[in-house]
This record gives C-alpha cells, sequence and structure tokens, in this order.
C-alpha cells in the first residue's frame, strides 16, 4: 500500500452521520465510504504553463494516488538525442520560422523543472503537512520522477524509464482508472501501449490484457500535442476513455480575455503577487513581466517582458502569438483541466463519466442532438446543462493551499468547510425527502453559508428541480410527479465559509427514483 493511500484523520474533527427521511417512507442510505483516491500520472513538456499546472497539482497531493511524474516532449519541446540527428516535420514551429532540419527544439540544456517542483514541495511539506497530514513525503514524490520519450517529436521507437513505469501501472494487478495525463505530446504513453502490444499481441494473453488495459486507462489530453492520439493510439486502442473536460473555467493562455467582469481580479497582478508568488512555489510560477525564458532566446517565448507593444516585440524577433497583459497578472495554467474534475472538492467528479465536477461531464445528446455538428452541440449543452461559474472556488483553493504552504501553525490558515450525511437516497414520484445534513469549520470564527443547486447534466432526470430552501443544510425535497422509476437526479450542497482566501466545500447526494 503506498503512502499516497493512507487515510488520515484530520485532528480536531469529528465524523457525523446524517438521517434522511422520506414523507412516504424511511429510506436511510449511509454516509458515503471513504473512495480511493484516483490514480494520476502526469506527463509534461516544460511549457511555462505545464510548470504552473504541475505547481498546483502539487499544491493538491493530498487528493491524488499519484503513480509518476514524467518528463515529456511534444512539438513545441523536445531534446535531441545528443547524438546531431536532425528532425524537419512540415508546419512545425521550426519551419514556420525558416528553419531546416533542427537537433532540438525549445528544451534548454539543464531543463529539470519537474526536479525543481518536487524541491520546492520539498522545502514546502513542513507547513503544507500542519494543514493536511496526508500530503505525501517529498521521498514518494521524488521516487515517481521519470524521464519520458523526450528525444523526439512524437517518438515512440524505443522504451524509456517513463514508458516503461506507465506500462507497469497499466500491467499491475491493483485496480483502475487510471488517469493518463498528457500534458505535452502524448509519446511517453502511446510507448508504454506500443511496448504491451509488442510483448502480448500473437499470445493467449493477448485478449485479456487489451481488455484489461483499454478499460483500467483513461486519457487525459491536453490536445493531440505531437500527433500520437490520432497516429497510434486511438487506432490501435479505440476503446480507451478520454477523461471528460465539456466546460471549466479558464486558465488558457488569454483567459482572462473571456473572463466575466466579476472574475477578473482573480487574473489581476494585485490577486497574483498576494497569492501565488510567496514561498518556494511562488518563486518558480510563472506570470506576466517576469524575466524569465524557458530557454535562452526562444522566440516564441516573450512572456517574460514587459514594457513593449506587439510590434516592438515583433521588431525584437519575437513570434507574438497571444496578446499582450499588464505586468504581474495571471499567465497560464492550460493544463490543470486535464485533473481539475479529479481533486476532492466533493463533486466526485471522477467517480463516474456522467457526474461532472469543476470541468463538466459527459452530456448524453438526445437522438437530434446527435445529428448536429460539434459545435452545435457544444451550444446545446451549455444552454441545456449550464454549468455553475466555478472561477473563484478554483482560484481560491489554489491561494489556499499556496498559504499554506508558507504556514507553520494551523490556526493561522484557511480551512475547509466539512460536510456529513447520506450520500444516495431514494423514493418514488411525488415522495417528499427529509434533507438532514450536517456542516462544520475547522476554523474558529469562520460563518459558513450553504446553497442547494442541481447537477443537471449527471442525472437521468433532466427536468428542473429545487429544494425547499437552498440556503439550508436541513430542508425537503419533493420528487417530481413525472419522474419515472429508475430516473436518478443529483444535488449538490455547496458549503462557503467567510476565511480569506474564501473556501468552499461540496457534497453529491443522488437521489434515485423507485
Amino acid at each position: 500500500m503506498n503512502l499516497l493511500k493512507r487515510i488520515v484523520a484530520v485532528s480536531g474533527l469529528i465524523a457525523l452521520t446524517a438521517l434522511a427521511l422520506s414523507a412516504r417512507k424511511v429510506d436511510v442510505a449511509a454516509a458515503a465510504p471513504e473512495t480511493p483516491k484516483p490514480r494520476v500520472i502526469i506527463t509534461c513538456d516544460p511549457e511555462l504553463d505545464d510548470l504552473n499546472s504541475l505547481i498546483r497539482f502539487a499544491l493538491f497531493a493530498t487528493d491524488f494516488d499519484i503513480e509518476g511524474i514524467i518528463y515529456a516532449s511534444s512539438q513545441f519541446h523536445w531534446k535531441g538525442d545528443g547524438h546531431g540527428t536532425k528532425l524537419f516535420i512540415p508546419g512545425r514551429e521550426f519551419d514556420k520560422i525558416g528553419l531546416g532540419p533542427v537537433e532540438s527544439w525549445r528544451w534548454a540544456p539543464d531543463e529539470s523543472f519537474i526536479d525543481d517542483v518536487v524541491d520546492a514541495y520539498t522545502e514546502a511539506y513542513s507547513c503544507l503537512s500542519v494543514h493536511d497530514p496526508s500530503y505525501p513525503t517529498p521521498e514518494y514524490m521524488r521516487s515517481k520522477v521519470r524521464i519520458g520519450n523526450i528525444e523526439f517529436d512524437g517518438d515512440i521507437s524505443k522504451d524509456t524509464p517513463g514508458s516503461e513505469l506507465v506500462k507497469q501501472v497499466l500491467l499491475d494487478d491493483e485496480g483502475g482508472p487510471v488517469f493518463l495525463n498528457a500534458w505535452g505530446g502524448g509519446s511517453t504513453i502511446a510507448r508504454a501501449l506500443k511496448s504491451i502490444q509488442e510483448i502480448y499481441e500473437g499470445t493467449p494473453q493477448w485478449e485479456e490484457i487489451y481488455a484489461k488495459v483499454s478499460s483500467k486507462a483513461v486519457l487525459a489530453f491536453s490536445g493531440d500535442q505531437d500527433n500520437t492520439l490520432a497516429n497510434y493510439i486511438k487506432p490501435y486502442w479505440p476503446e480507451i476513455r478520454s477523461m471528460e473536460m465539456s466546460g471549466g473555467v479558464g486558465l488558457a493562455y488569454n483567459a482572462q480575455n473571456r473572463a466575466k467582469e466579476e472574475n477578473k481580479h482573480f487574473y489581476s497582478a494585485e490577486y497574483v503577487a498576494e497569492n501565488f508568488l510567496i514561498g518556494p512555489f511562488g518563486g518558480l510560477y510563472r506570470y506576466w513581466g517576469d524575466g524569465k525564458q524557458m530557454v535562452e532566446g526562444d522566440v516564441y517565448d516573450f512572456f517574460g517582458l514587459s514594457g513593449y507593444t506587439e510590434e516592438q516585440l515583433k521588431e525584437m524577433g519575437y513570434m507574438v502569438w497571444t496578446t499582450l497583459q499588464p505586468k504581474g497578472s495571471f499567465l497560464a495554467e492550460g493544463d490543470t483541466g486535464c485533473y481539475l474534475n479529479l481533486i476532492a472538492n466533493g463533486l466526485r467528479g471522477h467517480e463516474d463519466p456522467t457526474y461532472g465536477g469543476w470541468c463538466g461531464g459527459r452530456t448524453e445528446y438526445p437522438e437530434e442532438v446527435k445529428a448536429m455538428s460539434r459545435m452545435e452541440q457544444y451550444m446545446w449543452a451549455r444552454e441545456n446543462n449550464p454549468l455553475p461559474d466555478f472561477t473563484a472556488a478554483v482560484f481560491e483553493g489554489e491561494a489556499a493551499r499556496f498559504h499554506w504552504s508558507v504556514t507553520p501553525n494551523y490556526e493561522d490558515a484557511n480551512h475547509y468547510p466539512v460536510i456529513s450525511g447520506a450520500s444516495e437516497l431514494s423514493g418514488k414520484a411525488g415522495d417528499t425527502i427529509k434533507l438532514n445534513y450536517t456542516v462544520s469549520d475547522p476554523d474558529k470564527g469562520d460563518a459558513l453559508s450553504v446553497n442547494w443547486w442541481q447537477y443537471v447534466s449527471s442525472g437521468k432526470y433532466k427536468g428542473r428541480v429545487s429544494v425547499a430552501d437552498p440556503t439550508s443544510a436541513s430542508t425537503t425535497f419533493t420528487i417530481p410527479s413525472d419522474a419515472q422509476s429508475g430516473d436518478t437526479i443529483h444535488l449538490i450542497l455547496e458549503a462557503t465559509d467567510n476565511g480569506t482566501p474564501q473556501l468552499n466545500k461540496y457534497f453529491r447526494v443522488i437521489i434515485s427514483v423507485d
């Protein structure tokens, strides 16, 4: 049993069980059992938003069973083999600026960004573990770092320590799913799958191994950045599921351009400086105008500069491919969406593809919608299965953990509310069910507000519902009269404190219609 699978009780918190009574009959479900942490393997290239996403991942290491953190390549970053071998692929970045075959691309000779994050984690661990003792040890984190297929863009010709780790996890006897994150290219993951194919295809075990891996692996790709998804994984492993990320919070480059007015302050220089640029992690976190560059002389990386216009940057030789932002402001965490649904926020987004979390879930389209274009389907889902705005929760949650990393005393930081009660209830159409839940906060003096809402896309019942008093943890809910036997309705109880940074927690209640 690895260290991340320990179940550690936070001192001072008492688990409470709530009763839920139906108006027609008593149907009480036990409080939700502790669910296993999702098994996760991260592969990432040295793009600056990968670095920022990795910092958040480390801050939320409590929530994952981390199986690997692997250096990877992509079309944007690859190391080369060190023997003078050159690569040319038409349409890649180097082709666009008139270069022919090159030996490496945008990869620093001493690249160590994953190890740098683990070093920062090691320095911050003594503080982090005060606020949540389930943080894995620095030694454990370092033991999971590997070098993957980094030599060339999309090269899956040979095994690497990273691909061997992926292969080992996919073939082990522990349960799934295993969430395979490709924040850069997918070559390390593709090589692991290809190695499995080469070993077992044509043997008596192949059918069993193929079924096991296909059901166990879940792909969370930040785009197909080296074409290995299209060229190998999908054609040869078509039954492997891809992670659902149908909506979510703006964290990519230029996210602030699309942010709602009430959310723009989260991207501001003031917010970033106060909440992200602190402690050992803050020394690594990339932001606009920070004076850094991924690789010296990288013409695609102008983000460390400030005070220049787009025209001036172009005159200096830079390829300007995003809009410019004020110095100090949020830059990007473009790969965080690959694991947002895995975070233990109470939405349980990783347990079932249809549940959804901060990044939405799988949408079940009616037959008439399935015939529409992808964009029309997307617009239909936005209108018919709207997601709440999770921006504040996502930013404030990360900010709180940054503050944990520099706060040695538990009482000097803010912590998450706690919700207890039954996670599954049932009744017949027309029944009124009593909802009695306990909401508390571990921090003295914090006031809590609660709100009930429906995660529409999760349940089989697609009508809109509400509880009698959405602002009370103890209220009632009447199952709609047109609900059919076998329908499910997903209600979310959300608790928010008034601490700084402000934190919230969710509790998913699944009501089954008899």
